[in-house]
């Protein structure tokens, strides 16, 4: 099995069509006084879209997803994608962190810092953990499955 490591860098150009997507959705109509009963509601949805495509800055969020240590394999013939931080405790137990459907990698971020440095966080030094976080196939970073 080859590792290699991995760096997200998503094309200036993927970002100017995904912001010239946003500005040509088409809202319907909201139902008067309905709010969320009928699903999302449209008011919050148009202020998520533009906020999206005026003010989100993606190169922030990547300079930050790229703070962690990422790699990709290939298993079974699927690419996969995974982030692999070493505790700094004299000897850290792997601990392999599993998101579900339809969440990503993502929804670990913020806890990595504390399960591998736990000195850093007011724990114990010996409690800390080589972290593995795999984007499950189809999502994040790696490959989707292709039905044979």
């Amino acid at each position: 099995m080859t590792v290699q490591p991995f760096r997200i860098a998503v094309p200036e150009l993927v970002l100017d069509e995904l912001r010239e997507r946003l500005g040509k959705t088409r809202f319907t109509r909201g139902m008067n006084g309905a709010r969320w009963d009928y699903g999302t509601s449209r008011d919050y949805l148009s202020d998520l879209c533009a906020y999206w495509r005026q003010d989100y800055d993606w190169r922030k969020q990547e300079s930050y997803l790229n703070s962690f240590k990422q790699f990709r394999t290939e298993v079974d013939g699927i690419g996969l994608h995974f982030i692999h931080e070493r505790g700094k405790g004299e000897n850290p137990l792997p601990l392999l962190l599993v998101h579900g459907r339809p969440d990503s990698f993502a929804l670990f971020l913020k806890i990595i810092p504390m399960l591998t440095d736990p000195t850093a966080n007011g724990a114990d030094h010996q409690r800390s953990f080589d972290v593995i976080v795999p984007s499950l196939p189809g999502f994040g970073f790696s490959d989707r499955p292709r039905k044979d």
